[in-house]
């Protein structure tokens, strides 16, 4: 969980230089519509999952959700397959593969 967490706070970081270039350039109404609340708020569950002891019931759920959010980048050559949602579920609950 720990590359995914880095993998998600490193695009996270990418994006916000991103926006920073689009307001430099454009000026700031240019990002009334854009993503950085929802980047703010994957970073925040990132550290949330970090700091999080394993045994807490929320940690299971949380992954899922990073997982989740990660998908965003599945094209990003650094993606990796395990991190997609439903491998991670099956394995926790012991299912061998998607349900249909």
């Amino acid at each position: 969980m720990d590359d995914l967490l880095r993998f998600l706070r490193t695009r996270n970081a990418e994006d916000d230089h991103a926006y920073a270039y689009v307001a430099h350039v454009f000026g700031g109404e240019a990002l009334l519509d854009s993503h950085l609340p929802m980047l703010d708020l994957i970073d925040t569950l990132a550290r949330d999952h970090a700091a999080m002891d394993p045994s807490d019931p929320r940690s299971t759920g949380l992954a899922h959700a990073l997982r989740v959010l990660a998908q965003s980048y599945a094209e990003h050559p650094d993606y990796r397959e395990e991190w997609r949602p439903w491998p991670a579920f099956a394995r926790a609950a012991g299912v061998s593969g998607p349900p249909g």
